[in-house]
């Protein structure tokens, strides 16, 4: 059972009992990253806050996201800047408490790559391209690539990317583990659901705990020992344990 929510611009937000899955919805702009977007993308981290479930994030037609609006960007100044608008929402969407997918078809430029970046995992098309222009527009990559890309690809890609202005197309991104696999165009959402119907398979419990532990800062095997005392005493545990052991009896 899905319901759409029409109050929204920028996005198309459909909820699902075990997902939500959002599309960026600015076809006249290719999907770039406004104002109005970032309050709308907001709103869904909130609601995943609130109620967490996992997030299948993508972009309508044949492009992800080409960037921030350069328009509104222009126009920022210093306390814009630290504000950190682009930021803040990307490292909001990163700490959601289940897992999060970006499905990327086409470009994914700048401010976009940024967003996609801050997802947990990523599957993309034959035609994906990830890239950060911002130096030559006289800025830098301030939403998470100068570091979010470093942990995802070393500093010897992120480097070539950030400073020498390389794009990673599919096959690139997919040789550096930028992304888990590559499907046709016409696949991606179906991949992509696929996925997150494996991930509706564990435990909801489980899922989130690894993730809090994956991106905990300095972890530690005491994380992990506290983490498993939680869910070793959990009923799912208990219930899934029992269903493995009695399917292997048969």
């Amino acid at each position: 059972m899905s319901d759409h929510d029409e109050d929204f611009e920028t996005l198309v937000v459909e909820r699902r009992e075990d997902r939500m899955v959002v599309e960026l919805h600015r076809p006249e702009a290719r999907n770039a990253i406004n104002g109005r977007m970032i309050a709308e993308l907001h709103r869904v981290c909130a609601e995943l806050e609130a109620d967490p479930r996992p997030l299948l994030l993508t972009g309508h037609g044949t492009v992800f996201a080409g960037g921030a609006d350069i328009s509104e960007l222009r126009e920022r100044g210093r306390e814009e800047a630290l504000a950190g608008i682009n930021s803040r929402l990307f490292e909001r969407l990163h700490r959601l408490p289940a897992p999060t997918v970006a499905a990327v078809d086409g470009w994914a430029l700048g401010g976009g790559a940024e967003l996609s970046y801050a997802c947990d995992i990523r599957i993309a098309t034959p035609t994906a391209v990830f890239a950060q222009p911002e130096p030559g527009l006289g800025i830098i990559a301030g939403a998470g690539a100068c570091w979010r890309l470093k942990e995802l690809v070393g500093a010897s890609v992120a480097k070539q990317v950030l400073l020498g202005g390389f794009r990673l197309d599919a096959e690139a991104a997919l040789r550096h583990g930028l992304i888990a696999r590559i499907v046709p165009s016409e696949e991606l959402r179906e991949s992509a659901h696929a996925l997150l119907d494996r991930m509706a398979a564990s435990s909801p419990m489980a899922l989130r705990m690894t993730k809090m532990v994956l991106d905990a800062d300095g972890v530690h095997p005491l994380a992990d020992d506290l983490t498993q005392a939680v869910l070793f005493e959990s009923a799912d545990k208990h219930e899934r344990m029992t269903g493995f052991l009695e399917r292997k009896k048969r």
